[in-house]
């Protein structure tokens, strides 16, 4: 991972983190996670997942990402997932994340899905989110 995913990994989980409206549905501190998680991970949870990055073609070197997040739920049906979904994306609308000498200069959900896994004991809602950042001039 370059200065930019690191960076921009380490601000979203910790504006997630901090949002009361994601803290009522993952619990405090909130259940976000890096890395696949087996059943002691506790439910619902949100794991941070696929980084797709390139440069963009502009003044200042940005980098455009497109994040994957998926939120999962035991919930039978597909309410608590689409809460999650919610508070997500009234969390990272816009939001201003800075971390390591990086900061976002646009953010916003772009993509959504909700779905059941195939044997029904969980349900998915995944969220893309596409952020452009920049470094911070010194």
């Amino acid at each position: 991972m370059s200065a930019h995913e690191l960076a921009l990994q380490k601000a979203l989980i910790a504006h997630l983190k901090a949002d009361a409206g994601v803290q009522v549905l993952l619990g405090e501190p909130a259940r976000i996670r890096d890395a696949a998680s087996g059943p002691e991970a506790g439910f619902p949870h949100l794991l941070i997942g696929r980084c797709e990055s390139r440069p963009v073609r502009a003044d200042g070197g940005g980098i455009e990402h497109a994040l994957t997040l998926t939120a999962a739920s035991r919930f039978r049906g597909t309410e608590e997932a689409k809460a999650v979904l919610a508070a997500v994306r009234v969390a990272l609308n816009e939001a201003a994340l800075e971390a390591d000498g990086v900061r976002t200069v646009s953010l916003g959900v772009t993509f959504a899905d909700v779905f059941p896994s195939a044997d029904g004991a969980r349900t998915f809602a995944v969220l893309r989110v596409r952020a452009v950042t920049e470094e911070v001039e010194a």
